[in-house]
């Protein structure tokens, strides 16, 4: 009989040392009990010198609403290790607003956060429905959560999944072409952000949990149960 194989580790990290969201719990649940339903165990951390250790056998990182320098020098280096080797990498929502000091970090991401106007209902517009964050859901797809703007508009580096109807809400700062999630490679690993996910209700949406869970299993590689 064949040994069965063990369940894929996901990370999530959620250190802040600016600004910190009220859903970072909320967000750790939703992960927790998707793994439990999908086939994956998860382990959540927010210690300072977690990564100053190689990253061990987990098939995506997760940075959850991150924010501000969370990373030392050698906490740098095993992250970019780690996905040049072939790790996961996932960003959701301030992600973009980590390690603006870490030119590598700005690279990996796609972009970095801007400015973003107050948190209100929009639509957001799904441009490529051929991966598994985006195959469950409409072509728009009406919402209400923190429209990130960012500093630069990342879609001739990425593979843009999600974007942002500035029509369908006030203060948007990017125009007509406003990315909102993407995926891309970086080294052998794989990256997937999502600017969604600032209030705690977003994680008990069945639409943005099986977005958050596609982008996971995709750059992960896990294959959801």
């Amino acid at each position: 009989m064949a040994a069965q194989r063990p369940e894929p580790r996901v990370l999530v990290h959620t250190r802040t040392t600016d600004y910190r969201h009220e859903s970072i719990p909320d967000g750790i649940a939703a992960v927790r009990s998707l793994g439990a339903a999908h086939g994956f165990t998860v382990h959540a951390t927010e210690a300072p010198d977690f990564f100053d250790a190689p990253v061990g056998p987990y098939a995506a990182v997760v940075f959850l609403s991150t924010s501000g320098d969370i990373l030392t020098a050698a906490g740098r280096k095993h992250l970019a290790a780690y996905v040049e080797a072939g790790g996961g990498f996932v960003g959701v929502h301030a992600a973009a607003c980590t390690e603006y000091g870490w030119p590598y970090y700005g690279e990996l991401l796609g972009a970095r956060f801007a400015r973003h106007p107050d948190h209100q209902p929009g639509k957001a517009l799904v441009e490529d429905r051929d991966h598994p964050a985006t195959r469950h859901l409409p072509g728009v797809w009406e919402l209400t959560d923190e429209w990130y703007d960012f500093r630069t508009n990342p879609r001739d580096a990425v593979r843009v999944l999600v974007s942002a109807d500035e029509f369908s809400y006030e203060g948007g700062g990017m125009g007509e072409d406003h990315p909102l999630a993407w995926c891309r490679e970086q080294g052998a690993g794989r990256v997937f952000y999502t600017a969604l996910g600032h209030a705690s209700e977003a994680y008990e949406d069945p639409d943005f949990r099986q977005h958050l869970l596609g982008g996971i299993g995709w750059a992960g590689r896990i294959r959801a149960q």
